[in-house]
């Protein structure tokens, strides 16, 4: 009855649904784009066996990453079909994979959907990425025979709320689920608590994700735009409202010669955290003003511009460079978490060796937050002065910087090994390929 009732909620909701489509398309109009894979219309058929990973978006496309390229050379026979619910997590996916892996949108859970997805591409096996548990599709993976795991699992305190309002079908699912494989101990007790039979502790699949040496490169070429003798502060991955904090605590403290770095969250606030700094009269430049081609093209030829002196704030404006803008600064704080809206992952900056700064609302990332800042991986401020103040401190002190880049790096090498444990928990379905 519960799961007619959330069904039947479904289609009460589609004239909201098709709106959602049409309102985000007016600033990524990819929304509008393969409308069909959403409903579980496709075209081709592909003929090798297929196991199929759900990334919904960027940041779960990146961790895949390490997890693809071992199923690709344990199971050759087989091919990876990657599914997204977001554009920019399907272009990261292309980016990253180009064509040796398959690609297309999950549909909505719609029984109907769910049912042509899987009739379609008849996976061998599903692998679902941190907290995507779809009802229908779960249940329907069930009847129809086909092993569904949920890998690198993730549960925030936030998320754990909002699935205990449907504590029934939550629990239903979950126990419907062939294996679940948690990042930490707090994310395996919740899922504890809303009804799972068993998890297996495996670890963070992004401290597996190996920096490409083009991202080590472009962050050297970065660096040299930036200016090599001035000192960089990037403010990474920063949500609605943060930047504007950043930027009033900067204005009270001089910092000679800083460059801010400021990448924000989603890249449909490129263009209004610019406007914010027009109307602010801080001088800026985007990223793609430099005339850098990226990753793809590091040749001497490429026509690559000097951040100009005067320029206080570089807004970082392009996708998948984030390892890059690490590679560039000298202190970098992860966004997200100075407004309470539960912080971004640290691991990324972690793995360069940076010096990290996090706000007091990391509760999305609470076990691995707090377990940098007992590391010396990381320093936890409580507002932006705090922040800014922190930033003076450490430019002021290199043996510090020095300190927390030796820390970070030894934190994020003890956290490896979360890719071999899900391969082999994958093999007791699969086999060993």
């Amino acid at each position: 009855m519960i799961r007619r009732l959330y069904t039947l909620l479904l289609y009460l909701l589609l004239p909201y649904i098709l709106f959602h489509l049409l309102w985000r398309s007016r600033r990524q109009p990819e929304y509008l784009r393969h409308i069909g894979e959403r409903f579980g219309f496709y075209r081709s058929k592909p003929a090798a066996p297929l196991i199929w990973l759900h990334a919904v978006s960027v940041g779960e496309t990146r961790a895949a990453v390490p997890l693809v390229t071992q199923l690709q050379a344990r199971y050759p026979g087989h091919r990876i079909l990657l599914t997204h619910m977001t554009p920019t997590g399907r272009e990261t996916g292309r980016q990253l994979f180009g064509d040796h892996v398959l690609q297309c949108y999950l549909p909505y859970d719609f029984l109907f959907a769910a049912k042509r997805f899987l009739r379609h591409f008849k996976p061998k096996i599903g692998l679902l990425m941190e907290t995507e548990i779809w009802f229908n599709l779960v249940q329907t993976c069930k009847e129809v025979g086909v092993p569904l795991l949920l890998v690198n699992a993730r549960m925030s305190e936030k998320s754990a709320r909002k699935y205990g309002r449907f504590k029934s079908l939550s629990r239903v699912s979950l126990q419907a689920l062939s294996a679940i494989a948690a990042q930490t101990e707090t994310d395996a007790r919740r899922l504890l608590e809303l009804g799972a039979p068993a998890v297996k502790i495996t670890g963070n699949l992004k401290f597996d994700v190996a920096v490409p040496q083009g991202a080590i490169d472009l962050g050297q070429n970065l660096r040299e735009q930036f200016g090599t003798t001035r000192p960089v502060f990037l403010a990474a991955s920063t949500r609605e409202g943060e930047e504007v904090l950043i930027m009033e605590a900067f204005a009270k403290i001089d910092i000679p010669n800083l460059l801010i770095v400021i990448v924000p969250r989603h890249p449909q606030r490129f263009n209004l955290v610019a406007n914010m700094l027009t109307q602010r009269n801080i001088r800026f430049q985007r990223r793609s003003e430099l005339g850098f081609a990226g990753m793809g093209d590091l040749s001497p030829n490429s026509q690559d511009q000097p951040v100009a002196p005067e320029t206080q704030v570089l807004l970082g404006d392009s996708m998948g460079e984030m390892f890059a803008y690490y590679a560039a600064c000298d202190i970098a704080f992860v966004g997200g978490s100075l407004l309470p809206l539960g912080g971004q992952n640290l691991i990324e900056a972690a793995a360069m060796g940076k010096p990290v700064l996090i706000g007091p609302h990391t509760f999305n990332f609470a076990e691995i937050s707090e377990l940098a800042v007992q590391a010396g991986a990381a320093l936890r401020v409580a507002n932006a002065d705090e922040l800014v103040l922190t930033v003076g401190d450490l430019l002021k002190a290199p043996e510090k910087i020095k300190a927390m880049s030796v820390a970070t790096l030894a934190f994020s090498d003890r956290h490896r090994g979360a890719t071999e444990r899900l391969v082999a928990l994958i093999e007791t379905f699969l086999g060993e390929g």
